[in-house]
Parts: structure tokens; sequence; C-alpha cells
């Protein structure tokens, strides 16, 4: 993880305009789900871009395609965003490892991204399956959560303050990270922080 991914407290700034403009890529194991959410914050174009691609890829395929991507441009930071769900752990290792020998961020979530949905509502450490967050998620919207669903953006951005120290909680509990067998854990609370820096206000 890179210095301001690895940093605990959460403090936004306002980004000056004359500072030089970062560049983001965003590569996303999901197809829908994570690229329409990360493509909804307000980043002003004078300040930032983001790339955003979702791929249809996971564990090290998609870890090596963001490294493809990336050589394609030059880019402050690289991020993968993938889950943990029903890969082998082995598989799962394996990309946590080439993307810390890439200098890339990963944005895992054990089991699925949608725990990082449900962080925002409570502090949730009950390990589940991939099979059971949309029930909870359907229950805590007041509207039936779906996969790729538009609304859940805005539905949650109100949250995103308690989802972040929620996210932070969840994983100082785990003494010796291990991300394969810790359910639930995750790290998308990290690039959120990053984006957040250059959120329009």
């Amino acid at each position: 993880m890179g210095k301001g991914a690895r940093a605990r407290g959460y403090s936004p700034r306002r980004v000056d305009t004359r500072e030089t403009i970062q560049k983001f890529l965003i590569v996303c194991e999901g197809e829908q789900t994570e690229p329409n959410y990360f493509r909804k914050f307000r980043v002003p174009k004078q300040v930032a871009r983001v790339d955003v691609h979702g791929l249809g890829a996971n564990t090290e395929s998609l870890v090596r395609r963001a490294v493809g991507l990336r050589d394609e441009d030059e880019y402050d930071q690289v991020w993968c965003v993938f889950d943990r769900d029903s890969f082998r752990v082995e598989s799962f290792n394996a990309a946590l490892a080439l993307a810390a020998r890439e200098g890339i961020q990963v944005a895992y979530s054990n089991e699925a991204f949608e725990l990082w949905y449900l962080l925002h509502f409570h502090y949730f450490n009950t390990g589940m399956s991939r099979a059971d967050y949309g029930g909870k998620l359907t229950a805590l919207l007041g509207f039936k959560y779906e996969k790729n669903i538009e609304a859940i953006f805005e539905a949650l951005w109100s949250r995103r303050d308690a989802a972040i120290r929620n996210a932070e909680n969840l994983l100082a509990s785990y003494p010796v990270p291990r991300p394969a067998s810790d359910n639930p854990s995750t790290t998308v609370h990290l690039l959120i922080r990053e984006l957040l820096r250059f959120e329009l206000r």
C-alpha cells in the first residue's frame, strides 16, 4: 500500500487547482457493479482524472491486466478492486503478491464488494457468503437491492464517513491480517479516502 493508503486517519481536504492533476487507474473485477460505483464520484477533471475499467477478470489475471493498462499511460495511483469470493486461497494470495511487486494497490473485499455497502449502516464483523448480502442490504436500504443498481451510490453517500470508520475498525480487529481468511474484511475504504481528497465540494 502507498503511504496515503496506509494512513489511519481520515481527513479530506480541499485541493488547490494549481496542484498537479492526479491520475487514477481503477481496474475492477466486476464489469458493472464496482465501475458504476466509482464512476459516480464527483471528482473535478481539473484536479484529478479517474480512469475506471470493469474487465470481468479476476485475481491474478486482473492484476496482470492492470499492469498492462498502467504501462500504456502514466498514473499516480493504480488500484485493483476484487473479491475473495469463492476463489482459491492460493489464487487470491498470488494476486495480492503480484500487485505488491508491481506497486499496485488493492481494494479487496472478503467476501464480496457488498460488504462495503453494509458497513455504511453499522459495524459488521460476522462472516457470511456472498448470497446473504442482498437480503441484508434490502432490509437496510428500504428497497430491493440488486447488483448494478444505479441508485446505490446516492442512497449510501451521506453515510460514507461511518462506513470508513467501520471498515477501519474491522481491519484493525485482525492483529495479524490474513486477507484470504479474514471474513469479513475489506480495504475498499483506502481507495475511497484517496478519491475523497479530490471530491467536488
